[in-house]
C-alpha cells in the first residue's frame, strides 16, 4: 500500500487519532475472523493494511454511540 498520511486518514475519525485507531484495530479483529474485505486488495495483505485502506476510502467509519 502507498503511503497515506496521517491527516487523510484522520478526517474519516472525527479527527481523533483515539478514533482512528479504535476503528482500525476492530476492523482489523473482524477481517482477521474471516469479515469481507471491502476493497479491492490482493490476498496476502494484512488485516491492518486493508483497515487502513478501507478507511481512507471511506468504506468504514467511526460510529458515535454516545449521540
Amino acid at each position: 500500500m502507498a503511503y497515506v498520511s496521517t491527516q487523510s486518514l484522520l478526517k474519516n475519525a472525527h479527527n481523533s487519532m483515539y478514533k482512528l485507531i479504535i476503528l482500525a484495530s476492530r476492523r482489523a479483529q473482524e477481517l482477521g475472523s474471516g469479515s469481507e474485505k471491502l476493497v479491492d486488495v490482493p490476498v496476502n495483505t494484512k488485516p491492518t493494511t486493508v483497515a487502513f485502506k478501507e478507511i481512507m476510502e471511506n468504506k468504514v467509519s467511526f460510529k458515535d454511540s454516545t449521540k
